[in-house]
């Protein structure tokens, strides 16, 4: 007979007021024994992890009974980084959507909500400073978060031990900026003449600044992580290159024809705004491979799936912290058991010294959302994201893929 289970949380500040942090502890130590079990943890961000295992060692016989085996369990994180990206710009997720994926991601001790909140198609992020962004930028005026929803989905996630970082990415993917902030995007040419049309962020004017400024002030307030991810990626040059303020801005500055130097100047004015909030800033692996002067504690997440492993080398050896994501874009599909690739991936598998290694401080499964909405969004992640939970949980020696089958099996069913 198993009575009561006690947890136990060591430390002076348990942190139950607070947010978890990339620092935090999440180690526990679980011993079931009757009459009563004891759960021990540093913080309660290990005791959270722990009434989840037990949680996970109740099971039910054919009687209806629940049953608990004797255990001791010693537990702890491989790594503290161990995020989901969700995508809310492509097709807007409904709050319901997004909270049921945090319980998701408890389930599998995820600890990192990546909310790519914003992108080229819309904009429902509702700014308290300039509104007209979600009003113009949405795709209608219902589809947007409040700041209120905001608040609770950041909350939601803090009770599960999840942080939440935000992601707002420029220069590029910002076409739905452009339709709340006049003047904000670059004007594109035909010779001359403007096309009407608008390519990345203007990175040539003042204004576009003193707009980022504000922008990103209310976005340090409003999101209590001591990280925001700027984006970076994928930034298309041939507007720039067609218009002839930038032109000639490139010849004043002395970037010849290297428009990479032109994004650099542009993502290094950012990254010192996001700094001077006392923020520090993740960012998509171009930013580096562009050679933007980057803070030392700036992270680099590496997405591109050719020769990730020397793309990580090169980061870890330039000194900054690095996130995985390029074995696990969990939005390319294929039949049958493709979990299998995203748990035999090892993270560490890189060239590089011990202390590079350490810089290596987790990893994400991104599910993009050009064809993911509510409706097959949980189905598509879990329990596909399970396998990379484990990756990023569990030691590097827990590889066996039969051990792994069978229980993925029964944790998909205890999760629906």
């Amino acid at each position: 007979e198993l009575s009561e289970l006690q947890v136990v949380i060591e430390a002076a500040e348990p942190g139950c007021d607070s947010y978890p942090h990339l620092g935090s502890s999440e180690a526990y130590h679980l011993t079931v024994t009757e009459p009563v079990a004891i759960l021990k943890a540093y913080e309660v961000w290990g005791a959270l992890r722990g009434l989840e295992t037990f949680s996970q060692l109740v099971h039910e016989d054919d009687y209806g009974s629940f049953l608990v085996n004797e255990s001791e369990i010693n537990d702890f994180p491989r790594f503290a980084h161990r995020g989901i990206l969700l995508d809310s710009s492509r097709h807007y997720l409904p709050l319901k959507s997004i909270l049921t994926n945090l319980d998701a991601m408890a389930f599998n001790k995820f600890n990192v909500l990546h909310w790519h909140i914003v992108d080229d198609q819309s904009f429902p992020y509702q700014s308290i400073y300039f509104p007209e962004l979600s009003d113009k930028g949405a795709y209608s005026s219902n589809l947007i978060y409040t700041p209120a929803d905001v608040r609770l989905v950041i909350e939601y996630a803090r009770l599960r031990g999840i942080r939440v970082i935000p992601e707002f990415d420029t220069p590029g993917h910002t076409q739905s900026w452009g339709k709340g902030q006049k003047g904000l995007l670059t004007p594109c040419y035909n010779g001359k003449q403007p096309t009407g049309t608008f390519g990345p962020v203007n990175p040539i004017w003042n204004t576009t600044y003193d707009f980022m400024t504000k922008f990103f002030k209310e976005i340090s307030s409003v999101f209590p992580d001591a990280y925001i991810h700027l984006g970076g990626d994928e930034v298309d040059f041939s507007c720039w290159k067609s218009n002839p303020e930038v032109k000639e801005f490139m010849k004043k500055q002395g970037f010849g024809t290297d428009y990479a130097k032109l994004e650099s100047y542009y993502i290094q004015k950012i990254l010192d705004i996001v700094s001077s909030y006392n923020k520090g800033q993740i960012v998509w692996q171009e930013v580096f491979d562009h050679k933007a002067q980057l803070k030392p504690d700036t992270v680099v997440q590496v997405w591109m799936a050719n020769n990730y492993a020397h793309e990580l080398s090169s980061v870890t050896g330039a000194g900054f912290s690095a996130v995985l994501a390029a074995p696990w874009y969990l939005d390319y599909i294929s039949y049958g058991q493709d979990w299998k690739k995203y748990y035999s991936v090892e993270p560490l598998n890189f060239p590089g010294s011990e202390e590079q290694k350490r810089l290596l401080i987790g990893g994400e499964a991104c599910l993009w959302g050009e064809f993911v909405d509510a409706t097959n969004l949980t189905p598509r992640l879990w329990p596909r994201a399970s396998a990379v939970g484990e990756r990023l949980w569990s030691s590097r020696n827990v590889t066996n893929l039969q051990d792994a089958y069978r229980r993925l099996t029964s944790h998909r069913c205890r999760m629906l």
